[in-house]
C-alpha cells in the first residue's frame, strides 16, 4: 500500500482513495443485494398464491425481507468497521458475517425451492 504519513491532528493515516473508493463500492454490492431481496419477498408476497399453505409463501416472502433487512444492517456495520480501520492504520478485522449471510442465502433458495415445487 506504499507509506503511511500519520495526521496528527486527528490521528489518522493516509489512505489511497482507491481504497475508501472500493470499501464504498463494496457497500453499495451490499445495498444491492439487500435491495434485491426485499424486492423479491414483496414479489413473492404478491405473485404466488398456492391453494394450500398460503402461510407457507408469506413466512417465505417475511423471511426473504427480513434477510434483506438483515444484509444491509451487516454492509453498513461492516463498511464503517473497515473504513474506520483504514483510517486509523488498523489491520482490518476478520468476521463471520460471510458464511452466516451464505448460510441464510442457501436457507432461503431451499424453501424457496420447496414452493417452487408446490406451485
Amino acid at each position: 500500500m506504499g507509506e503511511q504519513e500519520a495526521n496528527t491532528e486527528s490521528g489518522e493515516v493516509f489512505v489511497d482513495y482507491r481504497f475508501l473508493l472500493a470499501n464504498e463500492r463494496t457497500f453499495l454490492a451490499w445495498m444491492r443485494t439487500a435491495l434485491g431481496l426485499i424486492a423479491g419477498g414483496v414479489a413473492l408476497d404478491q405473485f404466488v398464491r398456492l391453494e394450500k399453505g398460503e402461510g407457507i409463501v408469506v413466512a417465505a416472502a417475511l423471511a426473504i425481507i427480513v434477510a434483506g433487512a438483515v444484509v444491509a444492517t451487516i454492509g453498513t456495520v461492516r463498511w464503517s468497521r473497515t473504513d474506520d480501520a483504514m483510517r486509523a492504520g488498523r489491520p482490518l478485522e476478520r468476521t463471520h458475517a460471510l458464511i452466516v449471510v451464505g448460510s441464510l442465502f442457501a436457507l432461503l433458495a431451499i424453501v424457496v425451492a420447496g414452493i417452487v415445487a408446490l406451485t
